[in-house]
């Protein structure tokens, strides 16, 4: 792991600050993107100060030109990473009628076209080299649907399709692809997105709520183990099933669920 170079987009944060935290303790040089440049390099800072390595690029990924920058500016002076963790996200979960076209646009730009433009911008040379780790991060969203969340969800289910189609592109390069599913985490996610809380579906009570550093040693496993899929929690690929084989009746019980935590918000 001391020769790994790791680089973790959404690290100033939540999921992304965990995943760098437990990346940069097992000794791996973690390269750090994130918008909020003040926090990004608090995360590298306390990463150091453990013993870890750490360099923070500021960036907001909304932007394709700025992305292509910073990831060749990466390649150039560091090196390309053998693990890329796509975890940006971001996006309120409200009705379609009420989220202008503008924000469903920038739903796509992160994090679905950030992910595109930094894996598009290091996988030829992962190709050449004949190895690599492409870690998507999604939700429950790629698989199931309920209401008040159109265009977060379009754009999580965007994530889901770009990894699954390069699991079967890259499959005789060497170079693996992880996707992870995430439920429920408690992150500061739902402060940065106001109005989304009362629209989300109530969990099942069976379901346990994650804690960031649960999803970092998720990302982290199924990283190092090249697994094809992590899901966390495991209950949610019953979900999955029940899903594509009733869909009529998930879709209700989805909707029931989004009507009592709407009720309760």
């Amino acid at each position: 792991m001391t020769s790994k170079l790791v680089l973790i987009s959404g690290a100033s944060s939540g999921i992304g600050e965990a995943t760098a935290r437990r990346y940069g303790a097992a000794g791996a040089h973690v390269l750090l993107i994130a918008r909020n440049a003040e926090r990004l390099y608090k995360v590298a800072h306390a990463i150091r100060e453990a013993g870890g390595m750490a360099t923070a690029f500021p960036l907001d990924l909304q932007g394709s030109d700025a992305t292509r920058d910073v990831a060749a500016r990466i390649a150039g002076e560091i090196g390309t990473p053998d693990v890329l963790i796509n975890n940006a996200g971001a996006g309120r979960w409200l009705p379609l009628v009420d989220t202008p076209p503008d924000d469903a646009r920038a739903m796509i730009d992160v994090p679905y076209l950030a992910a595109f433009t930094l894996t598009h911008a290091f996988l030829a040379d992962m190709i050449a080299r004949r190895s690599g780790t492409l870690v998507f991060v999604t939700s429950p969203a790629a698989y199931l649907a309920w209401p008040n969340a159109a265009a977060y969800i379009a754009a999580r289910r965007a994530v889901a399709g770009l990894a699954e189609a390069l699991q079967s592109e890259l499959k005789p390069t060497g170079v693996s692809v992880t996707l992870v599913v995430l439920g429920s985490v408690k992150t500061p996610y739902w402060e940065h997105n106001p109005g989304s809380l009362e629209n989300v579906p109530e969990n099942p009570p069976f379901v346990p709520t994650l804690t960031v550093n649960e999803a970092a040693e998720a990302i982290f496993d199924g990283a190092e183990q090249k697994k094809k899929f992590v899901i966390k929690p495991g209950l949610y690929r019953a979900l999955f099933v029940l899903g594509a084989l009733f869909p009529k009746t998930m879709a209700s019980q989805l909707r029931r669920a989004s009507k009592k935590a709407h009720a309760r918000a």
